[in-house]
């Protein structure tokens, strides 16, 4: 990529950016965030840099008493209101701190598929850290965590190569923080279930799998504008709840381990962090849900989502901000798969109808039989999408990132804005919407 100079040079200097566009929408009587952070004038150099990896060991910021006192805004306690835009500090440091969690479960899967070990964890538990980089962390890994696929492959499959036909897989752990010093500064104990991405064979055709299938015992909830159950991306619900044999589900072993973790540490301080990346963010996502719903006393639990893909339907994103899960996806603009699966439609609406409705009652009123015409062919144009059980929504609140903006990167492939590695060093770098990369912002000053 080439490298880019910004025109707009004082705000970059200055402590207190301008925040950049906020918009905020009311669903079933709470708010969801999304920020989009603008984009300055750019003007091409002639030369080019090779990508540099992220900053894999950053230090949190060492202003323990504010963080402990305030622990619970960086967790989405207010939805992340005034962090995201500009980036505050801390919030940078925790949401690199969760990504060094999901790297950790990458390089502890053994994703060599000539290993007879191939999709199973390399490190002990007690090791598992320590062997990955992350030794200082001040957790402890609890709990190892296995999806089983529910596809069921013929029999002329088995005799093709062995990683094709596996059916359960290593997926990521449960980490309780253990250090007394890490406890004080983060002001309460925190539990992190870190998952990774797509590895084995079965685990791609679970991705493709991409209607929506009702989540059993969900309530319907209060949901404004909706008039359908939560509804999750079928191969997503199948890698989280199925059991083959002796082979538990991904659900029940996180179900355990949340449960003596609330029994064990439930009169302390508490808080459950789901992280992943890719499959992992979708997981993460259906994995909290299903926590909230099952613990009525849980304490606060969020989400920090690296490029996942859409995991619900407009209920289902109702149902997570009704129970007060907090949910953060960090999104690259760049990145195909933030954007799949299936269709968002009036996603400010209550993704029903009713907007549709609504337009072609007053294009009758005012007369106008074309508008008329046009809002009843959209109406139908919904209805058979939303029969097609496609139409997915958004959750939570975003941090819309782009590689376009990073000086370091050389060119913008799919693998590459999809990476782990590259959503880390976009958030290392994002300073706001009014000027998107410090080393953007260094060489303004420069040639100032």
């Amino acid at each position: 990529m080439r490298i880019t100079t910004l025109k707009c040079v004082r705000p970059c200097t200055s402590p207190n950016p301008t925040p950049g566009h906020q918009h905020n929408h009311q669903i079933g009587g709470a708010t969801s965030t999304t920020y989009k952070p603008a984009k300055c004038k750019k003007t091409p150099a002639p030369t080019a840099v090779k990508a540099q990896a992220p900053v894999m060991n950053r230090k949190p910021i060492k202003n323990s008493m504010k963080f402990s006192e305030n622990w619970t805004d960086y967790q989405g306690g207010k939805n992340w209101e005034g962090l995201l835009d500009p980036l505050d500090e801390n919030l940078r440091s925790e949401i690199i701190r969760y990504g060094h969690f999901v790297e950790a479960a990458y390089r502890s899967c053994d994703f060599d598929q000539s290993s007879p070990s191939y999709a199973t964890c390399r490190y002990t538990k007690r090791k598992l850290l320590k062997e990955t980089g992350f030794s200082d962390t001040g957790y402890r890994v609890t709990k190892y965590l296995t999806a089983t696929s529910g596809i069921q492959l013929p029999g002329w499959a088995e005799r093709g190569p062995p990683w094709m036909a596996v059916q359960s897989s290593w997926i990521g752990y449960v980490a309780v923080c253990q250090d007394r010093e890490e406890i004080s500064r983060l002001g309460r104990r925190d539990v992190v279930i870190a998952l990774r991405g797509t590895a084995t064979g079965l685990e791609w055709l679970e991705n493709l799998r991409a209607t929506l299938t009702p989540l059993s015992g969900s309530d319907s909830g209060s949901c404004l504008g909706s008039d359908t159950e939560p509804m999750v991306e079928s191969g997503f619900l199948s890698l989280y709840t199925s059991s083959v044999g002796n082979r538990r589900s991904l659900q029940s072993m996180v179900r355990e381990e949340i449960g003596r973790v609330l029994e064990k540490y439930g009169d302390e301080p508490l808080s459950f962090t789901f992280t992943g990346h890719s499959l992992g963010a979708a997981l993460a996502t259906l994995a909290a849900y299903d926590i909230k719903r099952s613990f009525q006393n849980s304490p606060l639990v969020t989400v920090i989502s690296f490029a996942g893909p859409r995991v619900g339907n407009w209920r289902f994103r109702c149902g997570l901000e009704e129970q007060g899960t907090k949910v953060l996806r960090i999104v690259n603009s760049d990145d195909v798969v933030t954007k799949v699966p299936g269709f968002v439609i009036d996603n400010n609406e209550g993704g029903g109808g009713g907007a549709v409705q609504q337009q072609e009652s007053r294009a009758r009123s005012g007369g106008s039989y074309t508008a008329a015409a046009a809002a009843s062919f959209a109406g139908w144009v919904q209805k058979l999408v939303e029969d097609t059980q496609w139409v997915y929504a958004d959750v939570g609140c975003e941090l819309r990132l782009s590689s376009r903006d990073s000086p370091d990167l050389n060119g913008i492939s799919i693998a590459t804005c999809h990476e782990l590695k590259t959503y880390l060093h976009l958030v290392n770098g994002f300073v706001g919407s009014n000027c998107p990369f410090k080393a953007t912002a260094r060489k303004m000053m420069c040639t100032k």
